[in-house]
């Protein structure tokens, strides 16, 4: 078998409105389905074969790479700690247009964020910006701006 790309990113949520809201409200997400799951398909992929889960699969603007949120209501989940730090935690990083403005806004309306925008000052990704923020549920995401590329006339 050979890997041939990325489909989408899961994240288990605790409360799929309020993700939604978040997603596609603050981040500009779409929402390209949402249903109520009970299929046997996906009590054997996700191994628990009495599982009901409210889903919605989200598309990223300007990316083929999709994000799926799930809110388990049976079996029901519990929060775990997903600190950048500890082992098994992952983020995603949405490439942005203009960070500093997008910070202020999104702080504006609650968005925890770790810090301030941060240059790159060394490195692959040297001249660009990047910053860690929180959903709802404490799970990390980044934002990242690349470095502008100059034009050659």
């Amino acid at each position: 078998m050979k890997v041939t790309g990325a489909h989408h990113t899961s994240y288990t949520v605790s409360n799929l409105e309020r993700s939604l809201e978040f997603y596609v409200g603050l981040l500009g997400c779409q929402v390209i389905w949402q249903r109520e799951n009970r299929d046997q398909y996906f009590r054997d992929i996700v191994g628990y074969p009495d599982s009901v889960a409210k889903m919605a699969m989200l598309s990223i603007p300007g990316s083929p790479h999709a994000i799926e949120l799930i809110e388990y209501i049976v079996p029901r989940g519990v929060s775990a700690d997903v600190r950048t730090k500890n082992v098994g935690s992952s983020h995603i990083a949405f490439l942005v247009d203009d960070l500093r403005s997008g910070y202020e806004e999104l702080c504006a309306a609650g968005v925890k964020f770790r810090s301030p925008p941060v240059a790159i000052t060394a490195g692959a990704n040297k001249g660009a910006w990047a910053v860690y923020l929180t959903d709802p549920d404490g799970i990390t995401m980044e934002f990242f701006q690349p470095p502008k590329t100059e034009t050659k006339s």
